[in-house]
């Protein structure tokens, strides 16, 4: 359930915080697997700043990855790994990132933290908005 939450990008600017729009330029998937290719609309403050990245979806392997394509950064790469467990599931998140203006990477370092736990437990609270407790 939580591999379908995470690969359901189009859904995030309904719950991921900072996520104001996203939009899908091209999208190949089918029974879990394949790739999607998304621009994302991140505002923060008096940022707002557009990327696009590719997603790339693993259901067999239980991973998504996501890998910059265009846009403020000069890397972007995240990874998604699910393990099922007795009553849920385990995630193991990383992300690397490294923007191209000074400015935009030190006002995101210091927020890294508390925006992770927020987008955290965003995730958390829309598997229980749409799979229940």
């Amino acid at each position: 359930e939580m591999f379908d939450l995470v690969a359901d990008v189009e859904k995030y600017p309904q719950f991921v915080p900072h996520c104001t729009a996203l939009r899908i330029v091209k999208s190949d998937v089918a029974d879990g697997g394949g790739s999607i290719l998304a621009d994302m609309i991140v505002s923060y403050a008096a940022f707002r700043e557009k990327f696009r990245s590719h997603v790339t979806l693993d259901r067999k392997a239980h991973r998504i990855e996501v890998a910059y394509a265009e846009g403020p950064f000069r890397k972007l790469h995240n990874l998604w790994l699910f393990r099922d467990i007795d009553g849920g599931s385990e995630i193991d998140f990383t992300i690397d990132f490294e923007f191209r203006n000074f400015l935009l990477q030190a006002a995101a370092s210091s927020v890294f933290e508390r925006a992770f736990v927020k987008m955290s437990d965003a995730f958390v609270e829309r598997a229980k908005v749409v799979y229940g407790d």
